[in-house]
């Protein structure tokens, strides 16, 4: 079980919007590796959330808040909305011990992991996954430059 990739590209794209101008969903597609529609949905969800502003034209979009103030949990929200990251099979059945108790012993247990997971995101920035980025970016063109030297 796992977050849908949404979640993800939702970061993807914010980053790119604080990192690289005002670039174009054909723009960002091309660097997360999807459709240009998939983009431009999730990018009405960030801007539903009040993550992005999003301007008409070709180009046009961009953070609505300072990174520093964009949790990753704030992220997840806007792309996944009421989703849960645990989810209860529906149909256990109720003649099986088993069965009939399962969803009621699971749902405590689910519910803390959502919430501490959830605590976690919100300790995490906009502006930790882009440092994280730079920082990569800066040590990659460093080796570069010793290979070349």
């Amino acid at each position: 079980m796992s977050i849908p990739s949404r979640y993800s590209v939702a970061i993807h794209i914010l980053t790119i919007l604080d990192m690289g101008g005002e670039p174009s969903s054909e723009e960002i597609a091309g660097s997360v590796g999807t459709n240009p529609a998939i983009i431009r949905l999730l990018m009405g969800k960030l801007k539903k959330a009040g993550l992005i502003q999003v301007r008409r034209g070709v180009k046009g979009s961009s953070l609505a808040r300072s990174p520093k103030e964009i949790t990753l949990l704030d992220v997840y929200r806007a792309s996944e909305k009421d989703e849960s990251l645990f989810l209860l099979h529906e149909h256990p059945n109720p003649e099986c011990p088993i069965g009939k108790n399962i969803q009621e012993a699971l749902e405590g247990i689910l519910d803390e992991a959502q919430t501490a997971m959830e605590l976690k995101l919100g300790e995490y920035t906009l502006a930790n996954v882009t440092g994280d980025i730079r920082r990569k970016i800066n040590s990659q063109k460093g080796k570069a430059l010793k290979k070349g030297a």
